[in-house]
This record gives structure tokens, sequence and C-alpha cells, in this order.
């Protein structure tokens, strides 16, 4: 009894206890998904993020290159420059603009940066919640389905409903509810029932009500 009234709090808060029925949200498939997000998937670049290890190597400097930590804050700290702005940031946009601030002080610097431990900012992490046998939050890769998430967290519990799963999304801006059919992916191996993710998304898996 505890657990379902947690479960219904948890609702009330995402506003998805506001629609009395959750089938009447759009039905997450790969025909209603697949156009737009396979543009998208296309242009995925990794962003860096808080707590992702960089090797910054600085050409003909190498007492200035090394490896760097991410902090919480966004940032990093190198030999020259206190306080870099990383976070957000595709490797190379980064590598371009340490080349611009260490102009300063180096005649025409050439950088390369690479990520070697991954994390990656939240904005770019998939979180599964609800009824998955670990509900975590993902490092997004691309081109990453419903399926590689479920196998990433273990599958569902055995209380699941998986069948209301929802997938929440923001698109221009707006959220969006899409409804996705784990148990028929899943539990029957209907692989129409697979969709595409993308970063940001979540997976909110109710519990079944007996």
């Amino acid at each position: 009894m505890l657990k379902q009234s947690v479960w219904l709090y948890f609702f009330i808060i995402f506003g998805l206890s506001g629609c009395s029925n959750q089938n009447s949200a759009p039905l997450a498939s790969s025909a209603t998904l697949t156009p737009s997000l396979t543009t998208q998937a296309d242009q995925y670049q990794y962003l860096i993020g808080p707590g992702d290890n960089l090797n910054i190597f600085v050409w003909r400097n190498p007492e200035i290159s090394g490896s760097f930590v991410v902090r919480p804050d966004g940032m990093i700290t190198t030999s020259l420059v206190e306080d870099i702005p990383v976070s957000g940031k595709t490797p190379t946009q980064l590598a371009r603009e340490i080349e611009e601030v260490l102009a300063t002080y180096l005649r025409e610097p050439i950088v390369t940066v690479t990520v070697v431990g991954f994390s990656g900012p939240y904005s770019e992490q998939v979180r599964i919640v609800g009824e998955a046998t670990e509900p975590k939050a993902l490092n997004y890769s691309q081109y990453m389905t419903v399926l590689d998430v479920m196998i990433a967290v273990g599958g569902l519990t055995e209380f699941a409903d998986g069948n209301n799963t929802a997938l929440v999304r923001i698109e221009d801006g707006k959220q969006i509810q899409y409804r996705v059919r784990l148990d028929d992916l899943i539990r029957k191996g209907d692989v129409s029932a697979n969709t595409n993710i993308l970063p940001g998304d979540i997976l909110i898996i109710p519990e079944a009500w007996f």
C-alpha cells in the first residue's frame, strides 16, 4: 500500500496522472518517431560534462599539455589558464577555444582535445525510473534505442505495466509524452515497439495495479 501511495504521488507531481487514461498519449514506435529522430541522431555530437576526463595536447608544448577532470561547475584549470568553461561543448569546439586563449601566450598554438572517461552533461543523459530492474541514468550513445536502454537496466520488474511506459521528451521547447509498449517489445519480441532514444529522454515505467 505504501509503495502504491508513493507511485501515485510521483505521477501527480509529474503530471502523468492528469490524464486518467495513459493510452491517450501518442504511441511511440518506429513509424511515429523515426523520421525526425534519424536526422537528429545523425547530427549528434558528444558534449563534454562534469566528471569527464579530458586529454588536452598542445603541439610542441608538452609542459602545458595534460589530463584534466571536469569539475562539478563545468570548468577545468590548466597550468596557464584557470577556470576554463568546458561543459556543454564538443571536444573540437573546446580545442578551438583553448587555442584562442593560448594565443595570448603562445604563437599559433595547435590544440587537440580527447575525452577518455565519459559522463556528459545531465541534459544529455537518458533517465529510466520506476519499474525497471535497475533504474538509472545512462550516457547517451548515437542511435540508441529503447531496447538498448532496457538491456542496460536489466529489463522490467515483475510488477511493471510495461505497455503504459511514458517516454518524456522535449521537442521545440515543449514537453511531449509518448507511450512505449515495453511489454510487447521485451516479453513478446515485437520489434515494431522499439523506437529511437534521444539525449535527455526520460522513461517512466509505471507499476501495474492488480
